[in-house]
């Protein structure tokens, strides 16, 4: 038996009626549960706040806050653990579908009888210690890769400073043949280091440990300098990089972290680069026509476009589109969660052949 099964579960029963309450109390203390009691939904809401519990007993019909609004207030609290919320109506009571609606998980009707509460009592704790059971699994897994990725820059890292000292000729010269495998070495290395960085960063977003330093960021300046860092790759491959950026956007800004944007924008035009063979790429950046609260940015290539049914799943993460240069399928996943830190929103227009703009719209303020 694992530590979350054999654990004493806490029960919190809400009745305005205390003779309720002192029955439904009675019989799961019997039981061995521990139970705290709350005499209505405000009472009830303060003490889910301050404490854990691993089911909630709601009546339904409560003066002041009913069981619909508790329901609905502790479903919409995101920072709480789930926590099952089992219903409690009188038969003459409305339908408890809506209860159910707002996120409730099972009700029952009164007067309750004992093997029926103690056994839907059993049966939501069973889905509390499962998805307990999971989450715990998905965190460890979650720290596990992030450890691991941590770890591993390490001696990426190393890697790459030795063979840019043989590259370099600092330990000697070497023959066109060793430049030549020093170079491939090195690229595989940066390929990997680049991975390895990429899925720490996922990580860090999903555990919430990613924290961000707004600022006001030139976007013009920022696209520039990045369009100028990319500009070597795109001419090894024969392309150029064009930016369009009106009059009226030289002084765009918005509030972001500017670290973070550099990233998104590197990601976005350095997948136009990687997946174009002739033409160019284009970075357009204008205000938002519609709003004028908002900065619209599009990357434009003339590619190989994206499949319909890939565009579906191209910002999930682990989701490599199927072309042979396709990556890890978390670029474009981390772009989507660097962008939705900024309160803005990404998509991709493509056809096959065509070529592919990618949009990302930012707020002007946060």
């Amino acid at each position: 038996m694992n530590a979350l099964s054999s654990r004493t579960d806490k029960i919190l029963v809400v009745d305005d009626s205390p003779d309720n309450v002192f029955l439904i109390k009675t019989i799961l203390e019997e039981e061995g549960y521990i139970v705290a009691t709350a005499e209505n939904g405000v009472s009830a809401l303060t003490k889910i706040a301050e404490s854990t519990f691993d089911l909630v007993l709601l009546d339904l019909m409560m003066p002041g806050m009913d069981g619909y609004e508790v329901t609905k207030c502790i479903r919409e609290n995101k920072s709480l653990p789930f926590v099952p919320i089992l219903l409690i109506t009188a038969h003459d009571s409305p339908n408890v579908a809506h209860g159910l609606d707002l996120g409730a998980d099972d009700f029952i009707r009164k007067p309750v009888t004992v093997d029926e509460l103690l056994a839907r009592v059993r049966s939501l704790l069973r889905l509390k210690h499962s998805i307990d059971e999971r989450d715990e699994i998905a965190r460890q897994r979650e720290d596990f890769v992030s450890r691991l990725t941590h770890d591993l820059r390490t001696p990426l890292v190393a890697a790459d400073r030795m063979l840019m000292l043989f590259h370099e000729g600092a330990l000697g010269q070497l023959s066109p043949q060793m430049q030549e495998v020093i170079t491939i070495m090195a690229r595989s290395n940066s390929n990997l280091l680049t991975m390895v960085n990429t899925l720490l960063e996922v990580y860090r977003f999903e555990a919430g440990r990613k924290a961000l330093a707004f600022q006001p960021v030139n976007l013009a300046q920022l696209l520039k300098e990045v369009a100028g860092e990319l500009t070597p790759l795109a001419q090894q491959k024969g392309l150029a990089v064009n930016l369009d950026i009106g009059e009226e956007s030289t002084t765009s800004t918005v509030v972001g972290d500017r670290l973070e944007l550099h990233r998104l924008f590197t990601n976005l035009i350095g997948n136009a680069i990687k997946f174009t063979d002739t033409g160019s790429v284009t970075v357009h950046l204008t205000p938002s026509i519609t709003s004028g609260e908002s900065i619209i940015i599009k990357v434009a290539d003339t590619g190989v476009g994206i499949p319909p049914q890939e565009q579906a799943t191209l910002f999930e993460r682990f989701r490599p589109g199927s072309h042979k240069r396709s990556g890890s399928g978390l670029g474009l996943y981390l772009s989507r969660r660097i962008v939705e830190a900024h309160k803005g929103t990404i998509e991709v227009d493509s056809e096959v052949g065509k070529g592919s703009v990618f949009i990302v719209n930012l707020p002007i303020k946060q």
